[in-house]
């Protein structure tokens, strides 16, 4: 190992990165940090370690010569684990801060959703006093697709209003606070029956457009969809299609399978659909820091770092 660790700071506020880092006071680390990738690029050849933006990462890994360890700021690495990168270092991700902030989104929705929230207040921009029914959760199904440290987070939400909860994962075992568990032999099953349905899986070749049109036809007509995950895990053409044909109830979408949604999207007209710019999870510095800081002692001290990202499942 070099006698000091070199790490680069690569995203979008790197300077708050930097700062918190410092305050750490690693004697035998050494850091500079850029916003750009032409600014980075003429630094990490001396580079041992990296902190950053997967997409802003992807375009200075082939000049790191020196690479060891890449520590995502971000869950998804998706860009990082293409045929086409490098393979040769540690990646890790985050896990343990997006739970709360997701389950949070996922709430927001299915509340406003079931106490008719946005009707309410149309109603109270022409002074309608009118009471619309609704319905508690108790004993409503929530259905979540992907049981990782987001979903599983949701789960335990969802208990907090007396759901019963449903889960989908590759391979099946037993998970606490999860109801019953489905895998790949009974996929349609499990969506036959929730009233809402989460999807919290990452962006791999298994989860591809898991979700299209004959699977979207299995979910009860009042079903509703929220997808938190991945936005290449759902057809678009074939939500487009359902969703006008009006085979589910609805859609909350934060995740895309082109981001920015493009203008000429359809789902933006649709009036069944609720649209969020991916933002259902932001990375807090201080958060992903202490990530940082832990993993960085394990490091030093030649420890299994936490996170490890396996390049050939993709998570």
């Amino acid at each position: 190992m070099m006698d000091k660790n070199r790490l680069l700071i690569l995203s979008r506020d790197p300077t708050r990165y930097a700062e918190l880092i410092e305050r750490f006071d690693f004697a035998d680390l050494e850091l500079v940090a850029f916003d750009s990738v032409e600014k980075a690029k003429k630094y990490v050849e001396n580079c041992n370690i990296i902190l950053g933006a997967p997409k802003l990462i992807a375009h200075i890994l082939v000049a790191a010569n020196k690479l060891q360890w890449v520590q995502s700021i971000f869950a998804g690495v998706e860009v990082l684990l293409s045929p086409r990168q490098r393979t040769d270092y540690v990646l890790t991700g985050v896990k343990g801060v997006f739970g709360p902030l997701m389950s949070e989104y996922v709430f927001v929705y299915i509340l406003a959703l079931e106490r008719h929230i946005l009707e309410v207040y149309e109603n109270q921009k022409v002074r309608v006093w009118k009471k619309i029914p609704y319905e508690s959760l108790q004993d409503k199904l929530l259905g979540i697709c992907g049981l990782g440290s987001i979903g599983l987070h949701i789960a335990q939400t969802a208990k907090h209003f007396g759901m019963k909860v449903w889960g989908y994962k590759r391979s099946y075992e037993e998970v606490p606070g999860i109801d019953r568990i489905f895998t790949q032999s009974d996929f349609k099953e499990f969506l036959s029956n929730p009233d809402y349905i989460v999807i919290t899986l990452p962006s791999t070749p298994d989860t591809l457009h898991l979700i299209d049109y004959d699977t979207i036809k299995v979910m009860k007509s009042s079903a509703v969809l929220i997808n938190v995950g991945r936005g290449s895990v759902v057809s678009e053409s074939a939500l487009v299609r359902a969703l006008e044909e009006k085979l589910i109830r609805g859609a909350v979408l934060d995740v895309f399978e082109e981001e920015p949604l493009p203008e000429e999207s359809r789902l933006w007209a649709l009036p069944n659909v609720m649209i969020t710019p991916h933002n259902s999870g932001f990375s807090f510095p201080e958060d992903i820091v202490r990530i940082f800081a832990e993993n960085y002692r394990r490091f030093v001290d030649k420890k299994p770092l936490k996170y490890i990202v396996d390049f050939n499942r993709g998570y």
